[in-house]
């Protein structure tokens, strides 16, 4: 790794952490630069979420004060990572090409969820109402779902972030700030798992990862305190460009 390709590796973790804390998606920064400085795919995505974890952490402390304790987040927390544990496994065990060819379709599909999910949010609660189910099967149908998405993440994480922000607004959650911090502590979680998981198989370029690693942290927490301070609109809006640009490049780069 030459100084250039630090810096620029640096660059790209303080930008990807600052994008993590408020929307996710990061790792769509960091894991092609890292194959662009020349590290091979599977490492290169293994070695992105070792570098971006650190700096969710940092980007929970950040949203300490806007997050509510929520009736179902113990199963929410055991669905992501069992769900982080399986993607991990699943990656290291999969052809490097596979799992890119994904990933513009699950991104279209998350950034549609998120940006239509106050309507379609609307029309679940008058069907829950009418159906009068009962909330844990409510919170047993977002575990659910928080588990496919967690698998997703410990297998790439790319948009995950839109991805959990897209169940919440459907599970009827509207403040974006307190989606937000309940958002980056389940990443972290499934995150966390598939780090330990990455580091077992030997699957972390340690140099790259560690210069990452400080500008993850540096972005993540910057990032989280500015996202603070916007109009929830305008985060809803930032979220969605997000995930349009995300879309569009990886369609047109497949």
């Amino acid at each position: 790794m030459t100084l250039l390709q630090a810096v620029i590796l640096f660059l790209a973790a303080v930008l990807a952490g600052a994008l993590n804390s408020v929307a996710g998606g990061g790792s769509f920064i960091s894991f092609p630069t890292l194959i662009f400085t020349g590290v091979p795919a599977i490492t290169a995505n293994a070695t992105s979420t070792v570098a971006l974890w650190p700096g969710s952490v940092a980007s929970v402390g950040a949203y300490r004060r806007e997050f509510r304790p929520w009736p179902g987040l113990f199963l929410l927390g055991l669905s992501s990572l069992v769900g982080g544990l399986l993607g991990a496994e699943l990656l290291l065990h999969t052809p490097p090409a596979t799992f890119v060819r994904l990933i513009p379709f699950l991104l279209l599909v998350a950034t549609l969820l998120f940006t239509f999910g106050g309507s379609l949010t609307a029309g679940l609660r008058r069907r829950v109402e009418k159906m009068e189910m009962a909330p844990w099967v409510i919170t047993g149908a977002l575990a659910f779902i928080q588990l496919i998405i967690a698998t997703y993440g410990g297998y790439f994480g790319g948009g995950i972030g839109i991805l959990m922000l897209a169940a919440l607004a459907l599970a009827g959650m509207e403040n974006i700030h307190e989606m937000n911090a309940l958002k980056t502590l389940l990443a972290t979680c499934i995150n966390g798992v598939a780090v330990v998981t990455f580091i077992a198989a030997g699957a972390v370029a340690w140099p790259q990862a560690l210069v990452m690693l400080v500008g993850a942290i540096t972005g993540g927490y910057g990032g989280a305190h500015i996202a603070r301070q916007l109009n929830p609109l305008l985060v809803r809006r930032f979220v969605s460009v997000v995930g349009i640009v995300l879309t569009v490049y990886f369609f047109i780069r497949g």
